[in-house]
């Protein structure tokens, strides 16, 4: 079978694509490379000693798109591409709104017009919005609180409408949690421009000496150590959790949303605790007001994912930890460092 990875250079797709080439699928990679690098691609051919057709593209552009489609034989698209930084979308909704929705219509449309009616879609835990009833659950009433969440709330929705439209169409709306880790060879893993929007991240680039310090949102929440909690889980999880919904799409109709999380929450101080304990590096800190939005609790319901995709997180917190830093501490300036003569970091793992 030949799949199209939209976003396929991306954090959690190119791990998914390490999944799907290992699991002797074919791919087809389209990525515009705003958000990630070329670099990535090549790493995936080296970890999986697989080769795949890569388009640098944009899914605004449909006209490309329509000759992706003509040249390839596809039989399913996992849809990752879109802009994610929550903070950016309530500074340029607009920009979100048309690349995010505008590209899925695009790819929508062009895959009724070849006859491809199976999807996986990369949603987000953003759509439970500021509930505070933990574990978050499929069946709860969904909204979001900023323009980025919106897009995934809005796509998800198009999605319905497009099966009662056309129930041939099969379709998976994956609902990630906190995604951390990276590939355990150390070769890809993530890589955010400029200062890291997500915990783990910022923790290895403190680690590496890249950032001085961690800021911590709040210590006043009412968790047992008041900052935050969150379930997070190791991207090869993640990674294996679409090729679970890709069976599936691949053997059924209708659309159904599916919770990718571990079902259990750590809280800031545990992840760095955590952190320094796998690493024996020391991670300074430092406490400043809540991020207005926050809630103290989230984490996932997974029951779902496990009866209906047959598919249950693996990695404990300590693998989360050890393989984020193996793959900073390798790659102290990300898919850069392959264009750059830089002395690698004396890191015992």
């Amino acid at each position: 079978m030949q799949i199209l990875i939209t976003g396929g250079a991306g954090y959690i797709g190119s791990h998914t694509c390490v999944e799907l080439l290992n699991a002797g699928y074919e791919i087809v990679v389209l990525d515009n490379l705003l958000n990630s690098k070329h670099e990535a691609l090549e790493r995936i051919k080296e970890i999986t000693g697989k080769d795949f057709k890569f388009h640098q593209a944009d899914l605004l552009d449909k006209q490309e798109l329509i000759k992706i489609f003509t040249e390839n034989n596809i039989d399913a698209v996992i849809h990752f591409a879109g802009l994610k930084a929550v903070g950016e979308s309530v500074t340029i909704p607009l920009l979100y709104y048309h690349n995010n929705i505008t590209g899925t219509l695009n790819l929508c449309e062009v895959m009724e017009q070849f006859g491809v009616h199976n999807m996986v879609f990369s949603s987000s835990a953003t759509v439970y919005g500021l509930q505070e009833r933990v574990p978050l659950s499929e069946e709860l009433p969904l909204q979001a609180t900023n323009p980025y969440g919106r897009t995934k709330l809005m796509i998800e929705e198009i999605l319905r409408d497009v099966y009662v439209a056309n129930n041939k169409w099969s379709i998976a709306l994956l609902r990630y949690f906190n995604p951390v880790g990276a590939h355990p060879s150390g070769r890809i893993g993530e890589d955010p421009n400029g200062i890291p929007n997500n915990l783990i991240p910022y923790i290895t680039q403190v680690a590496v000496g890249k950032l001085p310090e961690l800021k911590v949102f709040g210590n006043d929440y009412a968790t047992h150590d008041g900052t935050g909690v969150r379930d997070y889980i190791h991207v090869a999880d993640l990674a294996a959790g679409h090729l679970k919904a890709l069976e599936k799409v691949m053997s059924s109709s209708g659309v159904s949303a599916y919770n990718l999380g571990t079902g259990s929450g750590y809280s800031v101080m545990e992840m760095i605790h955590a952190f320094e304990k796998v690493t024996g590096r020391s991670i300074p800190y430092r406490i400043i007001n809540r991020r207005p939005g926050d809630i103290g609790v989230s984490y996932s319901d997974p029951l779902k994912a496990q009866n209906e995709l047959n598919w249950i997180a693996q990695k404990s917190l300590e693998e989360m930890c050890l393989d984020s830093w193996r793959w900073q501490s390798n790659n102290p300036n990300g898919y850069d460092e392959a264009k750059k003569e830089l002395k690698q970091l004396n890191v015992t793992l």
